[in-house]
């Protein structure tokens, strides 16, 4: 099956509800377990470790126990890869669809905010004693939904986008908190309280503000201030190997694939919009890094860690080598993007349908998860068709 039948087979239906890698974890014991292993490391870890182990190898397709759901990402990236290949090859359809996307977007944001805004659309325990609940939005899902909108109001000229797109503004500077703040440098919330310090949290709303700056002009010269404390953050917090720890501030934190590829996409497409200064010897850094720290060159795919905090079954992840298919895109990378493509397919696409997760002994799990990882890696494959050749 080519990309682009690959890509219709996903993202023309109505219904995108999917089982999920994080399925355990959501019911009522996972969300005890979780809480008890960020509690007590020690006492969490045989409960934690026998949750995994029933997840990743005796529940895995079965799925006993657990309910397909919906989630805003997933529609969110349905609606811009389909924009993608529309302005490659317009096809109604490929409107018709991202449109009803974007209509479940508008149904569907977290309710009593500012302005529209989307989290995860369920509850996720982030440690012992604190639960973002599943009408939470946070800074790191709501660009998703935003640049679809804009995308499709550049496409359409819709106007009736124009009021949830404006909304965002609202969202950003009213339900986000500020974390910390001087005359260089800004930080915000991951989500809507003082919660804590998330590096790629505060490249999307860099990136959002980016996206604004049409829609406001009369406050351009504010929001491009908004954008450049954030870039200085973004940038006093880069380390000189090039590399981004998850949460800077946290000596426990890690350096992860996919969420440093984030931390480098939302620089390079906020530059597309508004100029940051030296963010090409930023990128390049940080991509270096990647490059040489992630890559398994022997099978030509990107691992999760260059610094772990926590031990994993895992032993390649779709996610990652999602958002470094979509990164090699974005940095012209045509070696990597056709030698990556490729690999995902030999590794991660069995029968036409699209695993998630190499397991330690080399089993593909989590099949058609859609949020992690088949729609990421859909996104990214929109961007590049026509580009790879498949064989």
């Amino acid at each position: 099956m080519n990309n682009l039948k690959l890509i219709e087979r996903y993202c023309l239906w109505d219904d995108l509800s999917t089982y999920d890698p994080y399925d355990i974890w959501k019911t009522d014991i996972g969300i005890k377990v979780k809480q008890l292993y960020y509690r007590n490391k020690y006492l969490g870890l045989l409960p934690a470790g026998a949750l995994t182990i029933f997840d990743l190898y005796i529940n895995n397709n079965l799925r006993l126990g657990y309910k397909k759901q919906e989630y805003p990402i997933v529609r969110a990236q349905a609606a811009l890869t389909l924009m993608n290949l529309y302005k490659k090859e317009p096809k109604p359809v490929y409107l018709e669809y991202a449109k009803k996307h974007i209509d479940w977007l508008l149904a569907n944001s977290s309710k009593g905010y500012s302005g529209y805004s989307w989290g995860l659309n369920f509850d996720w325990v982030y440690s012992a004693n604190e639960i973002y609940n599943k009408n939470i939005p946070f800074s790191t899902h709501t660009p998703y939904p935003l640049e679809a909108m804009v995308n499709y109001y550049k496409l359409t000229k819709d106007d009736r986008l124009l009021e949830p797109i404006k909304s965002l503004f609202l969202f950003l500077e009213k339900d986000l908190k500020i974390m910390q703040e001087d005359e260089e440098k800004l930080i915000v919330s991951y989500g809507v309280s003082r919660d804590r310090i998330v590096t790629n949290a505060n490249s999307y709303v860099m990136y959002m503000y980016a996206l604004l700056l049409d829609f406001f002009p009369d406050k351009r010269g504010y929001i491009q201030g908004k954008i450049g404390k954030l870039y200085n953050f973004l940038v006093s917090v880069q380390q000189a190997d090039g590399s981004w720890i998850y949460s800077p501030y946290d000596g426990n934190s890690f350096i992860d694939c996919f969420h440093s590829a984030f931390v480098l996409k939302n620089i390079i497409k906020t530059n597309q919009l508004l100029s940051l200064p030296q963010s090409t010897q930023i990128v390049q850094k940080g991509y270096k890094y990647l490059l040489e720290n992630f890559l398994n060159e022997d099978k030509m795919l990107f691992r999760r860690f260059s610094k772990a905090n926590k031990i994993s079954l895992v032993k390649f992840d779709l996610y990652d080598n999602a958002e470094m298919l979509n990164l090699a895109f974005l940095m012209d990378d045509k070696n990597l993007l056709e030698k990556l493509e490729k690999s995902i397919r030999l590794n991660f696409i069995q029968k036409e349908k699209i695993g998630s997760t190499i397991e330690i002994f080399g089993s593909l799990k989590n099949i058609n998860h859609l949020r992690w990882a088949a729609m990421p890696y859909l996104h990214a494959l929109s961007n590049v068709e026509g580009q790879v050749c498949v064989e």
